[in-house]
């Protein structure tokens, strides 16, 4: 027997609630180098008047060198593989790998360029852990859509 509150609707049904509207601008992956974690640096139409292009190519910048370093191969990433390797990948349960460090050192950078240059222009900078380091989303808080 179920025991679940229908409120006239079909079971199962789930109520939404309406979600404010945005307009959004992606910035895609640059894949011209493979398949590292690199974003394309060309200046969004939708973002003219509202940030300097100079401050946009310094933040992706920043953000590509730390992806980059992330996936630099190194002796201490080498070690730290062989480690793992030794210990059957338990070491990771007390310890966080060199790359969720550096994702954690790129949801810092963005939080902190959120605070000092995308918020107080009405934008917010997503970090692109969220969307699968698929694109990097810029959300306009002033404007619809379809804007």
């Amino acid at each position: 027997m179920s025991n679940h509150y229908n409120n006239g609707g079909r079971a199962g049904e789930t109520e939404q609630m309406a979600q404010p509207q945005y307009l959004k601008v992606f910035i895609p992956r640059d894949y011209t180098d493979g398949t590292i974690v690199r974003f394309q640096r060309s200046f969004p139409q939708e973002l003219e008047g509202r940030l300097e292009k100079q401050t946009f190519e310094s933040t992706i910048n920043r953000l590509n060198e730390i992806f980059e370093e992330a996936e630099k191969a190194s002796c201490s990433a080498y070690c730290e593989g062989c480690f793992a390797c030794v210990t059957a990948y338990l070491i990771y349960l007390c310890k966080e790998t060199r790359y969720e460090k550096k994702l954690r050192k790129v949801s810092k950078f963005i939080a902190e360029q959120n605070e000092r240059v995308f918020e107080p222009r009405g934008l917010k900078l997503t970090d692109p852990s969220s969307r699968g380091l698929r694109v990097l989303e810029i959300s306009c808080f002033d404007r619809p859509p379809n804007a």
